[in-house]
């Protein structure tokens, strides 16, 4: 079934484009007429698209991931704080502050900064200051909240982002097409799809138009919400025996390698049955003992002093010859 109808479109105005001559010809495919000066969207294409999207943004959240929503028009404000604070999903309403994705390190560091400053008030320690610091404290918490309030919770870089109006929202597309992150947008008659992964051809200037396309894109990222509860509601029983059989497994190791180990193997008496290791050689007597076998050998005299027979037998010999 359909998320939407023609009707539906046609009612909340997704079909009106911009002037003529502010046209982009990359948006000649999704382009139907023209009428006094003005291009008529081609509904048909626009509910295809709708379709795309909202099924892809579904399998996203189905994930578990986050899907970053940004709108800083006047017309948009309200509509993407209410539906969108709804599904706890990030959001920036305010200014688009440079580097969101591609320097995400340096914005974590102002988020963190925000939540110690709500620790300070929690903990006591605020009130230890002065009157003026805690004053500029106060401000300077009111800014980061206005700016960062709604990323809070994106401890990592989101898995995709809806962009409302691509051509006020350029710094963030090319943020996140560097960063080769898929985006969503509602891309007018003047805008050029082609940067665009899941382009959503319709009005971007009328909040009826606006409200509608992200309500029914916010009903499909609940929907994959649910999904992915209802999932983990049945896995969790399997996880818990597969748990109580791995700690059984190793329990049972365990006990078999206390049975088999060597330490238990102990005599009576409380003793080791290892034999003990024989006593090695020293190596100055075993030099002696090689030294003096090389002196037999080769038949040379022993130093003076020592009692040596092979010299006696040489002496006798001479005196019988004299």
């Amino acid at each position: 079934m359909p998320r939407t109808s023609f009707e539906e479109l046609l009612e909340a105005g997704v079909h009106f484009g911009h002037l003529k001559r502010k046209w982009n010809p990359a948006m000649a495919p999704y382009i139907f007429m023209e009428r006094n000066g003005i291009h008529i969207i081609d509904l048909h294409k626009t509910i295809v698209k709708i379709e795309e999207a909202a099924s892809a943004l579904k399998q996203i959240a189905k994930s578990g991931r986050k899907i970053l929503f940004v709108a800083t028009k006047k017309q948009a404000k309200d509509i993407v704080d209410e539906e969108i604070q709804k599904i706890n999903m990030p959001y920036v309403t305010e200014r688009w502050p440079g580097g969101m994705l591609t320097n995400f390190p340096t914005i974590r560091k102002s988020v963190k900064k925000m939540t110690a400053i709500d620790k300070m008030e929690q903990d006591g320690t605020f009130n230890n200051l002065a009157k003026r610091e805690r004053l500029q404290i106060m401000r300077q918490r009111a800014k980061l909240e206005k700016n960062f309030g709604s990323v809070a919770d994106l401890t990592r870089l989101p898995a995709a982002i809806f962009v409302v109006d691509v051509m006020k929202e350029y710094i963030a597309v090319r943020e996140a097409k560097r960063l080769n992150i898929p985006v969503f947008a509602i891309v007018d008659t003047n805008s050029d799809p082609r940067e665009i992964d899941f382009p959503i051809p319709a009005n971007d200037d009328a909040s009826k138009s606006i409200a509608h396309i992200i309500g029914i894109l916010s009903k499909a990222i609940q929907e994959g919400l649910d999904e992915r509860k209802v999932e983990k509601e049945k896995d969790a029983p399997a996880k818990e025996k597969k748990g109580a059989e791995k700690k059984e497994r190793g329990e049972g190791r365990r006990t078999r390698a206390r049975k088999g180990s060597p330490e238990g193997k102990k005599d009576e008496g409380g003793e080791d049955e290892k034999p003990a290791r024989p006593a090695r050689p020293r190596r100055k007597v075993a030099e002696a003992k090689t030294g003096q076998a090389d002196a037999s050998d080769t038949g040379t005299s022993a130093p003076a002093g020592t009692k040596n027979e092979p010299v006696a037998e040489d002496k006798s010999e001479k005196e019988t010859k004299e």
